[in-house]
């Protein structure tokens, strides 16, 4: 009887007295990274060509190419039919201006 209790006795001192599990230490891993360009040429500067892919990648149609020297490339170019003059740097493909010109070129 000693020894059928003694078994369970000791079964679950031991349980109790060492953990399951141990929590981990929390931690976190954090990466910033700051770019210089654009992904669309690795951070190279773009090409006129390529500046008109991304025009058109943003719903921009009919695009003619007015001036592609320089730190921006201007583009004269219609969407949802309104026509517009759009100029993008040349260092990251970034649209920094865009106005809205007369129907007729």
């Amino acid at each position: 009887m000693f020894r059928s209790s003694l078994f369970p006795f000791m079964l679950s001192l031991a349980i109790l007295t060492s953990p399951l599990s141990v929590p981990r230490e929390a931690s976190a891993q954090i990466g910033i990274n700051i770019g210089v360009g654009s992904s669309l040429n690795r951070g190279r500067p773009i090409s006129c060509p390529q500046g008109e892919r991304l025009l058109r990648g943003r719903g921009f149609r009919d695009i003619n190419r007015e001036n592609c020297r320089g730190r921006f490339f201007n583009y004269r170019a219609s969407r949802n039919g309104q026509r517009f003059e759009v100029a993008i740097r040349q260092s990251d493909g970034r649209i920094v201006d865009m106005r809205r010109t007369s129907r007729r070129w």
